[in-house]
């Protein structure tokens, strides 16, 4: 048996048949890797898009100030778990020469950087806490720092997603973290930092890796390209870089796809071929339908819409792309600078630039707030193409109207060029116009009224006694100091006692309240509401109003605000003095006044 295995491998070594042809090629081919692995960075200069972390770590190891651990987050996709294994080399690199010490510059020929390279060295231990997430698991690392490294000069326990150990794990290790043996380093590694308990974050030096920017995910992706010997647009490029989200892997795995599917057409993989495979729209298209919109252009907007979707965009995608687009735009009128930038594409510097001249910081904001309400709309909608129409077309009806400000202003204008005079439509001489509210004499003396005794309710803090006077009193007759009403079904026993008591403590006399059967007026609330129902109908049927309606239509009337209801506090009547008792009042003798309840004068 051990001799036809020496046969088996022997015969895939090159050398003449039975028949002395040539060797037949190997029946398998070596295993592809994914870009994302092939080009794995392996020193701190090929992280891509993280200086601020290279530059920290580097003066670490220059300074000799090497932190016992280590947390990075940020988003998938960004190098934390590849900041890591090069910081595990960085630390046991012995140089080429077995001589040298802890590097940022990795050798990558010594015995330790090729194992830590090749996964496989005894001292670089990888955890995944997604699936390794009890104490027990963390017990295992404990008692494994009780030992000294096999051949490396220090034991690095790498952590991944170490957001998902269990409270009781996290815990386990915090004495651990806190003091580890010289020999030993953590990196700990999570997406979900706000998930890690601050005893665990102030035990490690944290570092928080950022997404890489559209124009370095482009640059780095363009390199790939040239190294592979692929011909691929620069706006594919841009494609794939957007569609990344600042994911340095992610990129990679959309590039290997685009790679794929460029070979299968035979031809340079180009910017539509790519939006194809994403389900994107052509930046083109995007830009062409932001021109329709801003023109009012309905029938252009849905020919644009229908064209990216026989190419098999999605238009809810569509809606998304000119969501951000209307971003850019908002952004280049507040940084004027943006036009010019380098880091922009060149369609969105010229194109971008053009409508940002044209288009105002108002009718930006207004843009932004309905195609975000819009593109919830389609996620919510049966048929995703139909509610993207109709807010195209919504978009395009309301493209060429100003401003409700503006067009306040015109309405309020014109109609003061009509009248050709300062007096309201509506108002009269003599009296004081007050919005929302009736017209307040200027020169009338204030009589104290029933309201008034209401509004003392409400002053002194009396919550119920207020409530019941506004709601279960029906006014027969105000003459002070004589009140009669008819309380209500629901009304207290004690309501015109402790009104009496009220008035009684504040003007120092005694109040005829009488209780009747007589009918009596509505209540104060049933008048209010009878009040707000005619004002409403008095708004709505204003010019003004009713010409906001027909300029914006399906606009309504939400609620109505009186000027004075901004009053913190009622304010007392200024004549309540004049309800005092005379001086002779308080003497022996004088006319006691007659306090009634429960019956009728």
């Amino acid at each position: 048996m051990a001799g036809l295995f020496e046969d088996d491998a022997a015969s895939e070594t090159p050398g003449p048949s039975l028949f002395g042809e040539a060797p037949a090629a190997p029946l398998t081919a070596p295993a592809y890797r994914v870009l994302a692995r092939k080009y794995r960075p392996v020193t701190f200069d090929d992280v891509v898009g993280q200086e601020a972390l290279v530059r920290t770590l580097r003066n670490a190891f220059a300074m000799q100030r090497i932190a016992h651990a280590f947390m990075l987050t940020g988003v998938r996709g960004v190098g934390k778990t590849t900041t890591a294994r090069i910081l595990a080399r960085a630390l046991n690199c012995t140089g080429p020469d077995g001589q040298g010490g802890p590097t940022p510059d990795p050798c990558g020929v010594c015995d330790n950087c090729i194992a830590i390279l090749a996964d496989r060295h005894p001292d670089v231990v990888e955890m995944d806490a997604a699936s390794n997430t009890g104490v027990e698991d963390v017990r295992e690392i404990i008692e494994a720092t009780r030992f000294r490294p096999l051949s490396a000069r220090t034991k690095i326990f790498i952590i991944d997603e170490v957001h998902m150990l269990s409270r009781n794990a996290f815990n386990a290790l915090l004495k651990t973290l806190e003091e580890p043996p010289p020999h030993i380093k953590f990196v700990l590694a999570t997406t979900e930092i706000r998930k890690v308990p601050v005893t665990v974050l102030s035990r490690c030096q944290r570092f928080d890796l950022r997404r890489v920017a559209v124009n370095e995910l482009a640059t780095h992706f363009t390199k790939i390209a040239a190294k592979e010997g692929i011909a691929i647009a620069a706006g594919a490029i841009e494609h794939i870089a957007r569609a990344a989200d600042g994911s340095v892997r992610d990129g990679l795995s959309l590039l290997d796809q685009a790679i794929a599917r460029g070979a299968e057409e035979g031809a340079e993989i180009s910017a539509a071929m790519v939006a194809d495979m994403l389900g994107l729209a052509d930046r083109a298209y995007v830009f062409d339908l932001m021109d329709a919109v801003v023109a009012g252009d309905a029938a252009g907007a849905l020919a644009i819409a229908d064209g990216a979707y026989e190419r098999g965009a999605d238009l809810g995608v569509l809606l998304g792309d000119l969501l951000g687009l209307a971003h850019l735009l908002t952004r280049m009128k507040a940084v004027p600078g943006l036009a010019a930038s380098q880091s922009l594409p060149e369609v969105e510097r010229t194109r971008g630039a053009a409508l940002a001249n044209v288009l105002g910081i108002p009718f930006l904001g207004r843009l932004w707030q309905m195609l975000l309400k819009g593109v919830q709309e389609v996620d919510a909608a049966p048929d995703r193409r139909a509610a993207a129409e109709m807010i195209l077309i919504r978009l395009c009806h309301v493209a060429d109207m100003p401003p409700p400000g503006e067009l306040l202003r015109r309405i309020t204008d014109s109609q003061t060029s009509a009248t050709g005079s300062g007096v309201a439509p509506g108002g009269t001489s003599g009296t004081r116009a007050v919005a929302n509210g009736p017209p307040v004499m200027d020169a009338a003396p204030r009589a104290i009224t029933f309201n008034d005794v209401v509004a003392l309710a409400a002053a002194r803090r009396d919550v119920m006694l207020y409530a019941h006077l506004r709601q279960s009193v029906h006014l027969v007759r105000f003459a002070p100091p004589v009140i009669e009403f008819r309380p209500a079904a629901d009304a207290p026993r004690d309501l015109a006692a402790r009104l009496a008591a009220l008035l009684e403590t504040e003007t120092s006399r005694r109040w005829t309240i009488v209780v009747s059967d007589v009918p009596g007026a509505p209540t104060i609330d049933q008048q209010e509401g009878v009040a707000a129902s005619a004002a409403r109908a008095a708004a709505e049927n204003h010019p003004l109003v009713q010409a906001i309606l027909e300029a914006f239509p399906g606009a309504r009337i939400e609620a109505m605000k009186r000027d004075d209801e901004a009053a913190a506090e009622p304010e007392l009547p200024a004549d309540w003095a004049a309800f005092a008792p005379p001086e002779e009042y308080d003497e022996p003798g004088a006319p006691p006044m007659d306090f009634y309840e429960g019956e009728s004068l």
